[in-house]
C-alpha cells in the first residue's frame, strides 16, 4: 500500500485554495494527475517562519519546489503528462522558463513591492496567518526576499533601483501574458483535452493576480482583458477545487 501524502502549503482565500503560486501548482498537478494528497496549511503555525513550502511528506521522504515535487508525484505513477509526445514536453519546459524569466518577477513586485498592494493586502493577509509575534516577521522576512529576487534576476548594470526596473517588469510581464492567451487560444487546455503540468503551472501564476483583491495592479487589469486566460482560471477551479470550497 502506498504511503499517505500530505502537503504542506501556505492556505486559501479569495476564492483559491492557495493564495501561494508554488503551492497552487502543486495542488493542482495532485488534482490533475489523481494524486490523492493531504493538505496541510502552514496557517497559524510557527512554521509560516521556518518553513519551506510548498513540502510534500510521504513516509519518511520530504520533498521541496514544484518541479521536484512534480517529478515525485510521477515516480508514484501520478502522471499528468504521459500524453505528451517529445515536442510538447519541450513546449512545457520552454513555457515554464517563460514564466519564471518574465512574470514571477511582475508577479512578486506586484504583491511585495507595490506600497499600495502591500501595505493594504498582502502584509495583512500574511500576518493574520502567523502567530503572535511572527506576525510582524513573516511579512516583513517575504517582501524582503522578494525584492532582493527581483534585483538580482532583473537589476543587471545600468538598472541598479527598483524604480528603474519596474517598467522592464511589467512590459516582459504583459508580453507573456498575450503569449499565453494566444498559445491557449479557445482550447480548455494548452495540449489536447486534459490538463497538464503546463496547466498547472499557469493555473498556478495566473490565479492569484486573477482573484485578489488588488488595489492597484495595472498588470491584473491587463490579464482581466485576456477572457480565454481568466476562463481558463475558473474553470480549473469549478472542476477540480468547487467540492473543496469555500476558501475564504
Amino acid at each position: 500500500m502506498a504511503a499517505a501524502m500530505e502537503l504542506r502549503c501556505w492556505g486559501g482565500d479569495w476564492g483559491l485554495p492557495s493564495v501561494h503560486t508554488e503551492s497552487l501548482i502543486v495542488l493542482a498537478y495532485a488534482k490533475f494527475s489523481g494524486a490523492k494528497v493531504t493538505v496541510s496549511p502552514i496557517d497559524w503555525t510557527w512554521k509560516t517562519l521556518t518553513a519551506t513550502v510548498p513540502e510534500l511528506l510521504c513516509g519518511d521522504v520530504a520533498v521541496q519546489q514544484p518541479s521536484q515535487i512534480l517529478n515525485f508525484l510521477r515516480k508514484q505513477r501520478f502522471n499528468a503528462d504521459y500524453e505528451l509526445s517529445a515536442r510538447q514536453g519541450a513546449d512545457t519546459m520552454a513555457y515554464i522558463a517563460l514564466l519564471e524569466e518574465k512574470l514571477r518577477p511582475a508577479l512578486m513586485h506586484t504583491f511585495w513591492v507595490d506600497a499600495e498592494n502591500y501595505v493594504n493586502l498582502t502584509r495583512p493577509w500574511f500576518a493574520s496567518r502567523s502567530p503572535f509575534p511572527l506576525n510582524f516577521i513573516v511579512p516583513g522576512r517575504l517582501a524582503s526576499t522578494a525584492l532582493s529576487r527581483i534585483l538580482l534576476t532583473k537589476g543587471e548594470a545600468p538598472l541598479h533601483r527598483i524604480t528603474e526596473v519596474e517598467g522592464k517588469l511589467y512590459s516582459d510581464a504583459k508580453e507573456c501574458l498575450n503569449l499565453l492567451s494566444y498559445r491557449l487560444g479557445t482550447a480548455s487546455y494548452f495540449f489536447g483535452n486534459s490538463p497538464t503540468s503546463l496547466d498547472a503551472f499557469v493555473f498556478g501564476f495566473l490565479s492569484p493576480l486573477y482573484k485578489a483583491g488588488l488595489p492597484s495592479s495595472p498588470l491584473q487589469s491587463h490579464l482581466q482583458q485576456l477572457h480565454n486566460l481568466t476562463s481558463f482560471c475558473d474553470n480549473i477551479l469549478a472542476l477540480y477545487f468547487n467540492a473543496d470550497r469555500p476558501y475564504g
